[in-house]
Formats: structure tokens, C-alpha cells, sequence
């Protein structure tokens, strides 16, 4: 059985040193390895780059998460009202009708809101680094209905193009 293996591993490196040392196609096949090998290589050291960097960028935000969590916040009231627009931004299709005011770590929102609205926009409201209160003083309406602010954006459009042959 090794005697069969030895057999077939060297004309396997017979084969292979043929093709490359082949007088008429050699040079072509050993300048493609070249470049192939060239390439992986080059990808290699980029992917490696890459990573470092994500893993860098990684390590620096999380040594950042845990110094500001540790750090009193001391945003100013404009700065805290502009935390939350930028949370409700996400979990609210029409933020433009709600206004958002803050006064020594309270948070005030009003305005018109689609009531399935109303409980993300209180967790993201109150996950925001600064917030020590909230005070709900939104307007909750079912369905967007006549009011202007209400009117448009993604949801609303869908919620119209399902429901307007129902009713």
C-alpha cells in the first residue's frame, strides 16, 4: 500500500513539473501561478488590513462605551432634545409632528402620534444617555385620519393603500 502511494505522489510531481517546465506553454503557466499567487497574497494582506482596522474601531468604541458610562451626563437641554429626535427619528414615521423640549433632564413630548407609536417612542425617549424623566403629553390618534401631520411618509402610505378598499 505505501509502495502504491509513493507511486502515485510522484507522477503527480512528474505531471506538475512537466506542465510547468513544458518548453512551449511553460513560461505562460508560470507567469499565471505568479500572478494568482501575486493576487492571493495582496488580498490576503487586505483582509488582514481590514480586520485590524474593524477590530481597532471595535476595541476604541467599546473603551468609549464604558468611559461615558462611567462619566456624569451633563448635556444641555438642547443637546438632550436633540438625542431624543435623533432616537424618535427611528421608531416613529412622522417625528416631524411631534416636538420634543427638555428642561434639567425631563423631556417633554407633544403633538399628534399613531397610538402602535406611542410605546417605542417612550423606550427609545428613555434609553437616551441624559434622560431622567419623560413627560407624555402626546396626542394618540389610531389612524392618521385629517390631521396634516400625520398625512404621508412610508407607513402611512401603506396603511392607506391596504385599508382605503375596506372602508
Amino acid at each position: 500500500m505505501n509502495r502504491n502511494v509513493s507511486l502515485l505522489m510522484g507522477l503527480g510531481v512528474g505531471f506538475a513539473l512537466m506542465y510547468v517546465i513544458d518548453p512551449s506553454q511553460g513560461r505562460r503557466r508560470r507567469a499565471l501561478m505568479r500572478d494568482k499567487l501575486t493576487r492571493v497574497a495582496r488580498q490576503a494582506g487586505e483582509g488582514v488590513d481590514a480586520t485590524m482596522r474593524d477590530m481597532s474601531n471595535r476595541i476604541s468604541g467599546g473603551i468609549n462605551e464604558v468611559y461615558q458610562s462611567v462619566q456624569p451626563d451633563e448635556a444641555s437641554d438642547t443637546q438632550l432634545a436633540e438625542r431624543v429626535r435623533a432616537a424618535m427619528g427611528r421608531v416613529v414615521s412622522h417625528p416631524h409632528a411631534v416636538d420634543v423640549t427638555a428642561e434639567n433632564g425631563r423631556v417633554c413630548l407633544s403633538g399628534p402620534i399613531l397610538a402602535h407609536e406611542v410605546q417605542p417612542l417612550l423606550r427609545a425617549a428613555s434609553g437616551v444617555r441624559g434622560v431622567a424623566g419623560i413627560d407624555n403629553q402626546l396626542d394618540v390618534h389610531e389612524h392618521a385620519g385629517n390631521i396634516p401631520a400625520l398625512q404621508g411618509g412610508a407607513e402611512s402610505e401603506r396603511d392607506n393603500r391596504n385599508t382605503s378598499w375596506r372602508s
